[in-house]
């Protein structure tokens, strides 16, 4: 005997389905939650009937809600947020910057951005530049850059300090192999000028 029953949401369910969906989920749920909070109604003909006109109109609406994000999402994509905020002479800062403080800064410079857009893993605690995600959907993103400069800083002397920190890094890693390479050949020479016939 199945544990499902089948039901028709009456209001969008997240991870579940759209206002006029039917669903099949498990009957205790549908019993104790969904039916008492008025989120979904027993799928029959007649409540099929009364809220198709209401389901049409959602589905509308979310339509022009994509179209909108995918406008947004391409017109945010490659941004900079720039974040001032109190931070010490390492630049690690006296707190964070969090998803509501980046979100804050792309609506200034004129973008559609909530709060909750905005994927953010883990606070920013430091100086510098981060690459964010703005997840706007599953299958809807975006990315900008994020730089955090201490108060009253300067963000080209921040982006200017990172450029010649990556250069570095970068001359270090070319630098390494070729010592490693010269390392390697140093044995093969110091043979080449020792006697062949050790042994006679």
């Amino acid at each position: 005997m199945s544990n499902g029953m089948k039901i028709l949401l009456c209001e969008d369910v997240d991870k579940l389905g759209w206002l006029g969906d039917v669903v099949e989920v498990n009957t205790g749920y549908a019993r104790n939650y969904l039916l008492p909070q008025g989120l979904a109604k027993p799928a029959t003909e007649d409540n099929l009937r009364a809220i198709a006109k209401e389901k049409a109109k959602r589905a509308e609406e979310r339509k022009v809600d994509r179209q909108r994000l995918e406008v947004v999402a391409k017109a945010v994509e490659g941004a900079e947020a720039v974040v001032a905020a109190k931070a010490n002479e390492q630049g690690i800062l006296f707190g964070s910057v969090g998803a509501g403080q980046i979100a804050q800064n792309l609506r200034q410079l004129g973008f559609e951005i909530a709060d909750e857009f905005v994927a953010l893993g883990e606070h920013i605690k430091q100086v510098g530049t981060s690459q964010v995600t703005l997840k706007f959907a599953d299958d809807l993103t975006a990315t900008v850059s994020v730089v955090v400069v201490p108060e009253g800083g300067d963000v080209e002397a921040i982006k200017a300090a990172e450029k010649e920190a990556a250069e570095k890094a970068a001359e270090a890693k070319d630098i390494a192999p070729e010592q490693k390479e010269a390392e390697q050949k140093k044995p093969e020479q110091k043979g080449d000028s020792e006697p062949v016939n050790e042994d006679k």
